[in-house]
């Protein structure tokens, strides 16, 4: 058989929108961590993002039945269409990329495996006027594709997490002597990391887990590429979207302690409900030894109202009430933030740090607390406390001329959202909020977005909504409250919204808040 000039066409077409169609949605199911039940619902909720491929699908079998080369120049037209929707879906900008791990790398093998070989199948048995309308159905079913790859490939999986996991314990019995501090929460762990992270290595050897490397293989990793024998203590951050993930670290690397950073309504989609993120977040505190220390947040009620059945609990605080470690006299301006901490045994000390936001105050008393208990005076830890920098996308300032960009870009939650335009609103200037909202809350998103917005009301000149279906509830929030309606705008991408925050003529220097930045997948 012998191909015709447009088959050969529709053929080279038709791979390469398969390929961008397949890459997005591998794209995609990364982002919901590999997880079949995710994706699925990731597909439900935004099934209209990808209406396109219905059509692909349409063309596709008009070509199966009817051989002709109009109908092979009707699958090219749509191929055409779906290949610059899908570049422009690969180039916008993303909050995460698509990393082409070796577990990427094996779906996408077994991908082509199972596609190139199922167009084999149909191009000797049924001839080549089929080849086209049957890459055609295979790109429309790169949608659900990647379930079944994911399920060929799990006993390999398997194999290959279980040997990571195996020879990342070994490499941690060699070092018996180095401490392990678990951190965890809904929020605030990351930075909690770092702060610690920069009391610490003055006097200790001090391994992190890097940037949100908060899975299992996350830590797995950090531990095979980066584990000395010199380290004496390692710090790790551990993330959560399920019941039993905290549990699934700690029988990896066994803390010797933990902190609870926060609790509080965040990943709702995936925990159902507030009890599940409890639960999950005191698996840490249920794997520490029995001489091991538990640093909990005292400002949060979630934390302190299930703290009662475990033992060494050692609170910090920014209320005047309670044992541990308290902050006071706490003094917040543009420059930074003052505050006294005084310990469980009356020890007083007063600290300066860079540091804006009174909710960061009590993050930072949660890593002095730890500091103190390993060892690290409270004299000692004034020079590092003035050494802390903003973790990047959490409230990081960037000077920009007459314009103070406020980045806290990164996974709002209800707690931080209130905390971070309340912290806007101690500014002098022009103060502009910039957010597409929040996500993963489950039911009750709407009305958090809603809450969000009667705050932002309260602490905002201008309020810049990214997204005019997901930000309804926050606009509705805003104008109840008695916002300015012409000065509360919607737009479709943050770019156009940042070009009308820059174009803003009011007098005075302006302060633009970056509120959340969602991935691709929302």
């Amino acid at each position: 058989m012998v191909l015709t000039i447009m088959t050969i066409i529709g053929i080279v077409v038709g791979v390469l929108t398969f390929l961008l169609v397949a890459r997005y949605n591998l794209h995609m199911f990364q982002l919901m961590g590999y997880k079949n039940m995710e994706h699925v619902g990731w597909i439900k909720k935004n099934w209209r993002k990808q209406g396109l491929l219905i059509v692909v699908l349409l063309a596709g079998a008009v070509s199966l039945f009817v051989h002709h080369e109009t109908t092979v120049a009707l699958v090219l037209v749509v191929d055409a269409i779906l290949c610059k929707y899908y570049w422009y879906l690969k180039t916008s900008n993303t909050k995460k990329k698509l990393v082409y791990t070796m577990r990427v790398k094996r779906q996408v093998v077994t991908n082509l495996i199972l596609n190139i070989a199922i167009t084999t199948l149909v191009y000797l048995f049924l001839g080549e006027e089929y080849v086209v309308g049957t890459i055609a159905i295979l790109t429309f079913l790169q949608e659900f594709a990647l379930l079944l790859v994911n399920l060929i490939n799990r006993p390999m999986e398997k194999m290959v997490t279980n040997y990571y996991i195996n020879d990342a314990k070994k490499m941690l019995r060699s070092v018996p002597d180095m401490k392990i501090i678990g951190v965890t929460g809904s929020y605030g762990k990351t930075s909690v990391k770092y702060y610690l992270h920069t009391l610490l290595q003055d006097k200790f050897n001090t391994l992190i887990t890097p940037e949100s490397y908060n899975t299992p293989m996350g830590v797995v990793k950090t531990i095979r590429e980066s584990l000395k024998s010199t380290h004496e203590i390692f710090v790790c951050e551990m993330g959560a979207r399920h019941v039993g993930d905290i549990k699934e670290i700690c029988d990896i690397v066994h803390p010797h302690h933990g902190v609870i950073t926060s609790i509080g309504p965040q990943h709702l989609e995936t925990f159902f409900n507030m009890d599940n993120i409890i639960g999950t977040k005191y698996e840490l505190a249920d794997a520490l030894p029995s001489d091991g220390m538990l640093f909990l947040n005292g400002d949060n009620e979630y934390v302190v109202g299930n703290a009662d059945k475990y033992k060494n609990t050692i609170f910090y605080r920014t209320s005047s009430d309670g044992e541990g470690y308290r902050a006071s006299d706490i003094k917040l301006s543009q420059l930074g933030t003052e505050f006294t901490v005084t310990t469980p045994e009356g020890e007083k000390e007063q600290f300066q740090m860079r540091l804006v936001g009174e909710h960061n105050v009590i993050n930072v008393v949660g890593a002095i607390a730890i500091a103190h208990k390993m060892g690290i005076s409270l004299k000692e830890l004034r020079v590092p406390v003035r050494r802390i920098q903003p973790v990047a996308h959490r409230l990081q300032m960037i000077e920009r001329g007459n314009v103070t960009i406020i980045d806290d870009a990164y996974n709002s939650n209800p707690v931080g959202s209130k905390a971070a335009v309340e912290t806007l609103a101690m500014f002098d200037g022009v103060r502009i909020l910039v957010t597409p909202g929040m996500v993963e809350l489950g039911k009750e998103e709407d009305e958090f977005n809603y809450k969000f917005g009667t705050y932002a009301a309260k602490c905002c000149d201008y309020i810049l909504l990214v997204g005019r279906k997901h930000t309804k509830p926050i606009e509705n929030g805003v104008l109840d409250s008695g916002f300015a309606k012409e000065k509360c705008h919607v737009y479709d991408t943050l770019e156009d919204a940042l070009s009308f925050a820059y174009s803003i003529k009011e007098e005075g220097h302006k302060f633009i808040l970056l509120e959340n930045d969602l991935p691709d997948n929302y």
